[in-house]
């Protein structure tokens, strides 16, 4: 279908639209697919709605136990780049 293509639907006495095939198909849209309405100047635009809610930074900060020293920005880059390196040659390894 070219993108230019101009489709029409009908609002039903439910109120429900039905969105054409290859838009949804396109669009990966499937049946329970979530979307946001948003009115605009030139119509309605129509949104995957995210699959969680955002986070407020401030809200996840100290929700895992941690007792000790704090760790360093570098000895959490270290950390993070040794379990890499075992994940990657855990990875390689046949016998795994």
């Amino acid at each position: 279908m070219a993108q230019n293509e101009t489709l029409t639907t009908t609002v039903s006495t439910k109120g429900q639209v039905i969105l054409p095939k290859a838009i949804r198909q396109r669009r990966d849209w499937e049946a329970g697919t979530r979307l946001i309405v948003e009115e605009t100047p030139d119509g309605v635009l129509l949104k995957r709605a995210p699959a969680f809610a955002p986070t407020p930074q401030g809200s996840a900060f100290g929700i895992l136990p941690y007792r000790g020293k704090p760790k360093t920005l570098e000895e959490m880059d270290a950390g993070v780049m040794a379990e890499a390196k075992r994940r990657y040659a855990r990875s390689r390894d046949p016998d795994t």
